[in-house]
């Protein structure tokens, strides 16, 4: 006789648990559960976690960072903001004596510095005439022209012969030639301005060089305004520097009688990096307006001008320039 087949289990096999261990976890659980701190259930997940249910296709946010949209914020009033007080016009009145005259409003200068080896070096009367006519033709009304650098004039001086034992620089410029230039210049309705170059600052090549280093006429250090050359500055509080300059200054505007302005470069002053740290501002100012005295006295006509440096670089590099 067939034995009859032994009947497998199903299910879980949860029937095959003692009663008793199930009434053990229940009680263990709820005593877990009535603690307050074990209550918090969503500190055992990462904050502002989002998850997505696949049917709701709708992201959740566990323990949101946030405030619940159903609080109502607090609200606080915004003072209105006053109105600025409209800022009173005062109208300003120029004193009389600082007004510029109506001559220098009006005038337009369009100038340009024409470089005295270019027409000048042993250059014929048309070869200079003509330069100045093709200038007009471009629009320029006044020419600015060398007539001295590394202390000694382009021209033939007789202070310069007297004084230093040479009439001017070593040059091969023919007597006449700036009288061609300033009477071609007038012509054209044109300005000429001499051009007093390099000022009161020489370098070893300049005739005058050993004569100021024996004299003592130039102050101590190197000037380098300029890394490409050093220049030695002439000192203008000595009397025999003084004196030469103001006779040169003379003679040049009784000798061109027409010119229409002396112009002095950017070098009369003194490089601030120049041993002592002496400011020589007072020096300079008091030369400079004898310099105009003397020329205004012998041709009244003559307007003195300066080519200052900008302030950024006279504040660096010189002292009173």
């Amino acid at each position: 006789m067939a034995k009859k087949k032994k009947k497998e289990p199903s299910g879980c096999g949860c029937g095959s648990i003692p009663i008793s261990l199930i009434l053990l976890i229940l009680g263990v659980g709820g005593w877990w559960f009535s603690q307050a701190e074990n209550r918090q259930v969503g500190r055992y997940f990462p904050k502002d976690t989002t998850v997505t249910i696949p049917v709701l296709n709708q992201p959740i946010t566990l323990n949101p960072s946030s405030p619940s949209p159903s609080s109502t914020p607090k609200v606080v009033p915004i003072k209105p903001v006053e109105p600025l007080p409209t800022p009173e016009v005062v109208e300003v009145e120029v004193p009389k004596e600082i007004e510029f005259p109506k001559a220098w409003t009006q005038k337009k200068m369009r100038g340009i510095y024409l470089s005295r080896y270019q027409v000048t070096n042993n250059a014929s009367e048309e070869t200079i005439r003509e330069r100045v006519r093709y200038y007009r033709a471009q629009g320029f009304n006044t020419i600015l022209h060398g007539v001295w650098g590394n202390a000694c004039t382009m021209y033939k001086s007789e202070v310069m012969a007297q004084q230093l034992g040479f009439p001017s620089c070593p040059n091969l410029f023919q007597d006449q030639w700036l009288d061609w230039l300033i009477d071609e210049a007038h012509k054209q309705d044109m300005q000429v301005h001499a051009y007093f170059e390099k000022g009161i600052k020489i370098d070893k090549n300049s005739p005058v060089y050993e004569r100021a280093v024996a004299e003592k006429w130039l102050v101590p250090g190197v000037d380098k305004t300029y890394s490409g050359i050093e220049h030695y500055v002439l000192d203008v509080d000595h009397p025999k520097v003084a004196d030469l300059f103001t006779e040169i200054m003379v003679e040049f505007v009784q000798k061109y009688p027409t010119i229409d302005a002396v112009q002095w470069d950017d070098y009369l002053g003194y490089h601030a990096e120049l041993p002592g740290e002496v400011d020589r501002t007072a020096s300079l100012t008091k030369f400079s307006q004898r310099l105009i005295k003397e020329m205004k006295k012998a041709n009244p006509k003559v307007s003195f001008d300066l080519c200052h440096h900008n302030p950024y670089w006279s504040k660096r590099y010189f002292a009173g320039s």
